[in-house]
């Protein structure tokens, strides 16, 4: 019987930026049919899939117009977006990844559901090869390991993203604020007494403000913050957003390559 033949999902929404670039790098690209506005990563999707979607909100309405039978969003953040679509009968995943290894699992389970399973296996095996050798270069340098300090927002103080304190390990240093990163919200990753990255003395300092550029002029005004080693001797960098603050491809490829260049350089240097 033809007419209950199943099929995997035709109309997919992406409401975050990482399952689309997962779904282009697999080729199952025309499956999707509306994404998120703040997706950058590939160039491609934001030039042909229509934009529903902020993080927090959602154009309900025109979610439910282009009748698709897969939503993917991330987090408690996009738990309200969800329910209200699940109210409206449509099918809704919703992930939780946070660490180096949830993103793979991520992308291996995104295969899984597209009937890509054999090119998801390679896809993982490709990004977690890149991991692995970065961690082995990082591993055989015998200089001392930077402390460093990745900030993803200035007011109020946020670090601690999990994936990236992972990442900056993997890299050959050591985050400031690596405590932090159990906790999943942002509010709980506040750092209320700036004081606190001064006694932490980062050799390093990375900021990723969340789509705002970084100003180490900023930094440097802040007070007291000329006693940090960064600040005194230049050590202040930015990675943009799209290549770290999404947990997807992007960061386990560019962010990541950005982290281990600025980490291996000090260590080169010291």
């Amino acid at each position: 019987m033809s007419d209950l033949q199943p099929h995997y999902p035709k109309r997919i929404v992406c409401l975050t930026e990482e399952t689309t670039e997962t779904l282009y790098l697999l080729g199952e690209q025309d499956r999707i049919v509306g994404i998120s506005g703040f997706t950058v990563r590939p160039p491609e999707a934001r030039r042909e899939k229509p934009k529903v979607s902020a993080f927090i909100s959602a154009k309900t309405d025109k979610i439910l117009a282009l009748k698709p039978d897969l939503v993917i969003g991330f987090s408690d953040l996009q738990a309200d977006i969800g329910a209200t679509l699940v109210r409206a009968g449509v099918t809704v995943w919703t992930l939780n990844h946070r660490s180096v290894h949830d993103i793979l699992n991520m992308m291996l389970m995104l295969s899984s559901m597209v009937g890509a399973h054999e090119r998801g296996q390679a896809l993982v095996a490709e990004y977690r090869d890149r991991v692995v050798s970065t961690r082995e270069q990082a591993n055989a340098m015998s200089a001392p390991r930077p402390r460093v300090y990745f900030e993803e927002w200035d007011d109020p103080l946020i670090s601690g993203i999990r994936w990236v304190s992972e990442l900056v390990r993997i890299a050959g240093g050591d985050d400031c604020f690596e405590s932090l990163s159990v906790e999943s919200l942002g509010k709980n990753r506040i750092i209320a007494d700036p004081s606190r990255v001064i006694e932490a003395q980062p050799d390093i300092i990375i900021g990723s403000w969340c789509g705002k550029k970084f100003r180490p002029e900023r930094v440097r005004e802040r007070a007291g913050w000329d006693t940090i080693p960064a600040v005194r001797d230049n050590e202040l960098h930015e990675i943009k957003s799209v290549n770290i603050l999404q947990p997807g491809p992007a960061a386990l490829k560019d962010g990541l390559a950005e982290l281990f260049a600025i980490i291996s350089r000090w260590r080169h240097e010291h």
